[in-house]
Order: C-alpha cells, then structure tokens, then sequence
C-alpha cells in the first residue's frame, strides 16, 4: 500500500541492489527533485524502532538528505512510498526490478522537451540549473531540435547515430543537410560523422584537397563531376561542385588501393579511411598488436658500414683547411644523402611474425598530399569478436571452476556485456586518479615481463626507441651513468609475482616513493634522441621541457676529443676558442695541428690548464648550441619561470609544501 513517510524515518537497506553511483548523475537528481519534487515515490519496507528500508530509490532518497542539508525541504519532508510485505525475498527482487527496466530517452526526445521548455520562456541557463545540467549539453540538443526534419526523423527512429546528428549540425542551414542527407543515404559507402561534417561545411572542394588529388581530375570530370574556374584560378583553386560523387570515388580508390595491400602483405584486412589519421570510430573494437622492427640484413649491415666510411672521408674533407670551396660544398651534399640514406635504412616499419599476419590488419589513410598512407600499426580484432555469425558460446560460472554451472551465450550477447563492463570499470577507474596513475606506471613498467601470448588488459603503450644508432652507449656521459644507477635502484620485487594479477597488488603496496620513481623511469625511457638544430633531429618539445626544468647541460656533458673535437672542423674548435677566450686565446692555437688543437681544447674545457678565473669560468661553462636546451615559451612568446611567483598557487590542495615529499635532484643521483 502507499504511505506518506517523513523523511527522517527512512534509512537505507542493506538489501538494496545497487551498489554505486556517480556523482554527475546523483547531481542531475538532487537538482531535479529541487525543482520539480519527487516524482516517483521510494519502495520501502518496515524496520525496527519506527523507520523504513529503503529497497528501491536510495538515490533520491540520499538526494532529498542533501536538499535537507541544504534547507531546501524540512528534515521530516513527507515522501510517497510504496509499502512492501514482511517477505524477505521480495525486497530484493523489487529493487532490482526498480534499477534494471530502465530505458535512457533519446536525444531527438530530450530535444524536443528542452525546446518546448524554451518556448515556454524558461532560459537554457534555467533548464540547466533544473535539470542538474551543464549549459553546453542544453544547447547541444537545443542544436538538434533546429536539425532538418528529415535529419531529425532519422535521428528519432535511431537510423543514424548521436555523433551523426551532431555533425549535421556543423551548419544550420536545414537545406544543406537535407541535402547532404539525401546524397549519402543513396551512397554505397558507410558515412562517418567526419565525412558529413566535411560534407556540410564545404559547398565545393578546391583542386587541391586530398580527395581530389587522390582521384584525379580526369577521373572526376568522366564520372560526371562539374568544375567551377574564376577567371584566375589554377588546378589547386578552381571549386569542384559535386563534393558527394567525390567522397563516393575517393572511398572506391582507397577501398581498391586498401585491398592491394592487404593481399600484398599479406593481412586479413585493410581498412581505409579519407582522415588523415585513424579515427577513434575506426579502431573501436580493435586491440593493437605488438610488432618489432625487422632486424637488418646482411645487406644491410655491409651498406651501413659502407656509409659510415664515406661519411668519414667526406667529413675528412670539411675538416681539411686546403680543401676547394667546390669540394666542400659537395662533401656536405654527400654527407646530407648519406645521413638521409641511413636513416631510411634504421627507421623500419614494424613487422609481425608470419603466423600472425593471417589475423591482423592495418589503417590507411590519406596525406593531406593525396597520397594512400599505411599507418604503421598492426591491429587485430577481440577474440570473442572475430566472428560474425551470432552462434553459441559456452560459458562457465566462475564460481565454482571445478563444477561451475555453465550456460550458453550468444557472441553477440558475450560482445556487449563485455563492452557494458569494461565501461563500468572505465566509469570507476576514471573516478580514481591515484588508482588509475597506478595502472598506467604498473601496465608500462610490466611490458618488460609481459606475457605477449595473453590479452592485454588496455591499449596504454610506451616502447623503448632504438636511437639512431643501434647499440651506441657512450662510455664517459655522466648522465648515462645516472640513469643506469636510478635504473638498479628501482625496487623490483614486485616482479615476484606469479601472474600480472600479483604482480600489480604487490606493485600497489610499494611505498609512494618507490612507485613514484616506476613512473619517472618509465616516461624518461620513452624519450627520443633530439639536438636543438634545424631538420629532423629537432623536437622543439623536449626543448620546452629542459628550459622549464632549467637543465643546465654543461653539468652533464663536457666536449672531449673523442666524443666532439677530433669529428668537428678545426674552424669550429677555433670559434668554440674564440667564445672562451676571445680572438687572442684562438689566434694562439691557429696554426696547430688538427689532432694537437683537439687535445688542447679537451683540457681548456675540462678546466685543467692554466687561465684566468673567468676564462676558465666560461670554459666550463661552454657547449655547443645544439646541446643546449631553447627557451620555454607559452603562446604570447614570454618565458616560463622555472619557479612559481610569489603567492602564486601551485597545486589544487593549497602549498606546494604540505606533506610534498621533495624528490632528489639528477645532479643528486649522479654525485
């Protein structure tokens, strides 16, 4: 029967079924029933001492508390409930029934309800506020309730998806997407939102977009395709008009250019994609796959000798005073093709084992060049995925392994509990930042013990990279040193566990400074080799990350005549003389051999001869410009400060200080 409860008799069940919430939702309630009052009454069950079980919605009761915590309702608010029997065993079943026939409204509704609360003079700042909403998400289905009615019908009818809406709604104008709604339900090819946006913006496609470089201008004016010139464009800027028939013969030359490739490396697939990047739609479903770069051959090793011999003689060449201006500038060509060359044959794409390939596919895609671009990243589809057919899976209770009931699920069914759990633990996973840092610094400190045979628990990767110069360690590079001794320092017993299972449980009982050293290592291990010099070698990142550090590299690195003098011109050894000294400290050594130069200049910038305070000073001091880290800049070009200004905030919880454990500095570790 129903009853009218003060709130204040009423208390939770243990008997209640749900077990989580999330604080988003339980705020969108509390701000509902604030505006509107509750709307559907609570299921409860007589307890002892006069109050009530709640065993079906704890939630609004935990909401209207926090109204009376408020004030905004009396703490012996009067709640409709709905009173159940004594029957132990039908509480549960109620509660269960109340949390799991539960359907979540459509967008299309939502938009119209918001729309008519609209007209009906409430503000989306109103309806927000009602509703326990942000703003945004109010007017982002305000937005689809201004859709093209036939856009908006298939919205509602669930024939295309939210994502799609929205990309309809890139522009307002309902004539366009009706338009572009009506070309590509009569395409043969699966539209993407990406796709119709692109279609929605762009009333035409100048001649140089990659969709049209792809297909070919003769290609596009056979299939029927019209042309638009001004009287000054070119191939790049005249406006190709139908921008449908386009996507429709770029997607046919990447499907056939997709399925080449596939048969030429032998995968299962290949999927392409008109983005010049993989899409989080496109890989949805999928699980990367560990793949290593072939090793060299024979071949290859003999020809990277070959190359470091003649980049030797041509090097011997710049550094040789007497040599012609003409011989010069082509030993720098020479040098620059062979630096070229041999990065070509050390940066290999990843290969996976023969056996394999019958299973994995790759993703290409196309350059803003109009090029067809393999991505070099094999995936392969979920186990329980690979098939298409919705035949049985026999499934065994985990409760008993060795006589588990057992049951038979669909694969379809098997797929989408799978992906409704994965999204529970994702949902929780994100609520815990200190559980979530510990998975990600425990998943890339595992990989090295990793058991590549077993499904990987997340797509979280950080290779090792090789260099540009396999097996190089130099011998006398003080942070080499370093970092091998942070290395052998790390504690590692977590290791002992028999599977990943035990291994993270004893990884998470490490004290924080252990585990904070796990994570250092394992993002300082990921660094590439950068120099601050134009070309290839420069990642202005890394720079931006030692000038905010304030890394002072002379402290590190000091030139010698193996590592730096002996492979440098002697007119580079003569200006480093000059910065040092002035143009009287390298005038003194300007007509000394070049062998003698490099080993006077070792010990002039070690510090061990003889020389005034401030010569010496900036001799210690000295490193090549590429050694040096640039400075760190934001966008208005000033530069950052290496220490917080004062009264400056540093973190959410107030002082830097307050219970900071200080950590100890490379210069520490390297003493």
């Amino acid at each position: 029967m129903f009853q009218t409860i003060p709130l204040n008799k009423l208390v939770s069940s243990p008997r209640n079924v749900r077990r989580h919430g999330d604080p988003t939702a339980d705020a969108e309630l509390k701000a509902s029933i604030a505006a509107h009052g509750l709307l559907q009454n609570l299921v409860v069950r007589a307890g002892a001492k006069g109050k009530f079980e709640v065993e079906a919605g704890e939630r609004r009761r935990r909401a209207m508390l926090a109204l009376a915590e408020d004030k905004v309702l009396p703490r012996d608010h009067q709640v409709t409930c709905l009173v159940l029997g004594a029957d132990s065993e039908t509480a549960p079943e109620a509660s269960l029934a109340e949390n799991f026939h539960r359907l979540a409204m459509n967008p299309a509704d939502e938009a119209q309800a918001f729309a008519a609360l609209i007209e009906g003079g409430a503000s989306t700042e109103q309806v927000a506020r009602r509703f326990g909403l942000t703003v945004r998400f109010v007017e982002g289905r305000l937005r689809l309730a201004t859709l093209a009615p036939v856009v908006f019908e298939a919205l509602a009818a669930g024939e295309i998806t939210l994502d799609m809406a929205k990309a309809y709604g890139a522009t307002s104008d309902q004539q366009i997407q009706a338009r572009v709604f009506a070309e590509i339900s009569g395409a043969y090819y699966t539209p993407t939102p990406d796709s119709i946006r692109r279609m929605v913006l762009t009333g035409t496609v100048r001649g140089s977009d990659p969709r049209a470089k792809l297909v070919g201008r003769d290609a596009y004016l056979a299939a029927g395709g019209r042309i638009e010139r001004e009287l000054f464009d070119d191939a790049d800027t005249e406006s190709w008009v139908d921008v449908t028939l386009l996507e429709s013969l770029a997607a046919a030359k990447m499907e056939e250019e997709a399925r080449a490739l596939a048969a030429q490396n032998g995968l299962a697939w290949v999927k392409p994609t008109l983005d010049p990047y993989a899409s989080h739609d496109l890989v949805e479903g999928l699980v990367r796959l560990p793949a290593e770069a072939a090793p060299l051959s024979e071949a290859e090793v003999a020809r990277l000798e070959a190359l470091d011999a003649s980049w030797d003689e041509h090097a011997a060449v710049l550094e040789d005073e007497d040599s012609a201006p003409e011989a010069i500038e082509a030993a720098e060509a020479a040098i620059a093709a062979i630096e070229r060359e041999t990065q070509d044959i050390r940066n290999r794409p990843p290969v996976l084992p023969e056996d394999s390939k019958g299973s994995a596919g790759m993703i290409l895609t196309l350059s803003r060049e109009g090029k067809p671009v393999l991505q070099p990243v094999f995936y392969g589809e979920r186990a329980e995925a690979a098939s298409s057919d919705d035949g049985g899976i026999e499934v065994v209770s985990a409760d008993d392994e060795a006589g588990g009931r057992r049951s038979t699920l669909s694969r379809r069914l098997v797929d989408e509990l799978a992906m409704q759990r994965r999204d529970v633990l994702a949902l929780h996973l994100a609520s815990d930042p200190g559980l979530a840092l510990d998975v990600m610094v425990f998943t890339l400190a595992d990989a090295d013990s990793h058991d590549w045979q077993a499904r990987s628990a997340s797509t979280i990767r950080g290779g090792v990279p090789n260099g540009p110069i396999v097996g190089f360690e130099p011998a006398d590079a003080a942070a080499t040193r370093a970092l091998a001794e942070l290395r052998t320092g790390l504690d590692e017993s977590w290791r002992a566990g028999r599977d990943q299972c035990e291994r993270f449980d004893r990884f998470r009982a490490l004290c924080d400074e252990a585990r904070a050293a796990w994570l250092g290592h394992v993002v300082a291990r990921s660094l590439e080799a950068s120099l601050n010099m134009s070309g290839e070698r420069r990642i202005p990142f890394q720079d931006h990350l030692g000038a905010l550090i304030g890394i002072d590299i002379a402290q590190w690195w000091r030139p010698t005549a193996a590592n730096f003098f002996d492979r440098v011109p002697k007119q580079v050894i003569l200006e480093a003389l000059g910065e040092v000294g002035g143009a009287e400290l390298a005038a003194r050594y300007a007509a000394v051999k070049k062998a003698d130069l490099a080993a006077s200049a070792e010990r002039i910038f070690a510090g061990t001869t003889i020389a005034e305070v401030a010569e010496r000073e900036r001799a210690l001091a000295w490193v090549p410009d590429v050694m040096r880290f640039g400075a760190a800049r934001v966008d208005d070009g000033a530069v950052l400060n290496a220490e917080p200004a004062d009264g400056e905030q540093v973190d959410c919880a107030g002082d830097a200080d307050d219970g900071a454990q200080a950590a100890a500095s490379p210069r520490d570790l390297a003493a």
